[in-house]
């Protein structure tokens, strides 16, 4: 041991920081992990057959399940949920209440995306007003809750918002509705939707955590470098001080 001095702040910094970097490192993996188990529920889901609302309301994990519905759809009421992009471009989503005939429940229901380049004008939408038969997926947000932008709701209609939570919509509208919202599938009645599961990758997520486990080892390796530096440095100049010392 007397062959390493790496110093007391060194061994503060590395003692604060290593267990940080490794912790990071481990907590990425974790995620890579979650992801990988969600994007393998989300396959068994699509290839699963749409199940009515009251087969959904028995199941405890609703995410991502296919859901048939039928009924109408709520054109006054309709939401623009802002901030939207699709391969580069600005836009919306377009979401509106939908009466399910054969549950009599209302569902906030995601038509899709919508380009809004122009803000000066409102983006441009037609609602179908005959009866539908549609399929859609149930989205639960991961780790979040939505809720309607503000606390004052606006009272215009179609109304942008950033953020979503379809049960304060049905008590602002008097409603009985499903407490999530539901995407629909490509077809007739939706614009673009295309939905992804994840916003990163499992891939994605193991690289950082190699990443972190790299900096990890960067700095176990500085530190035993200039541990050693500095303790052979000191022996050298022991070693020089020495003869002056007997002469």
């Amino acid at each position: 041991m007397s062959a390493f001095r790496p110093g007391i702040l060194p061994s503060v910094v590395v003692a604060l920081l290593l267990p940080l970097l490794v912790t990071l490192g481990f907590w990425q993996l974790a995620r890579a992990e979650e992801k990988r188990a969600l994007l393998a529920s989300h396959e068994t889901r699509q290839n699963a057959a749409p199940v009515s609302l009251t087969e959904l309301e028995q199941q405890r994990d609703p995410a991502h399940t296919r859901i048939r519905l039928q009924g109408q759809f709520d054109e006054r009421h309709s939401l623009l949920l802002d901030n939207r992009q699709r391969n580069g471009q600005v836009g919306v989503e377009l979401l509106q209440p939908f009466y399910d005939q054969p549950s009599g429940l209302w569902l906030l229901v995601n038509r899709g995306w919508l380009p809004w380049p122009d803000r000066r004008t409102p983006p441009q939408f037609t609602t179908p007003q005959q009866p539908l038969e549609l399929v859609a997926q149930v989205y639960v947000p991961p780790g979040a809750s939505f809720q309607l932008q503000g606390d004052v709701p606006d009272k215009s209609w179609p109304r942008l918002i950033t953020l979503v939570e379809p049960q304060r919509l049905w008590q602002q509208l008097g409603r009985g509705g499903l407490a999530y919202e539901v995407r629909l599938e490509p077809s007739s009645a939706s614009y673009l939707a295309e939905w992804p599961v994840v916003a990163m990758s499992p891939d994605k997520h193991t690289g950082y955590a190699v990443q972190w486990f790299a900096l990890a080892a960067a700095l176990c390796g500085l530190y035993l470098y200039f541990g050693w530096r500095n303790a052979r440095e000191q022996h050298d100049e022991h070693n020089h001080e020495s003869p002056q010392q007997h002469s």
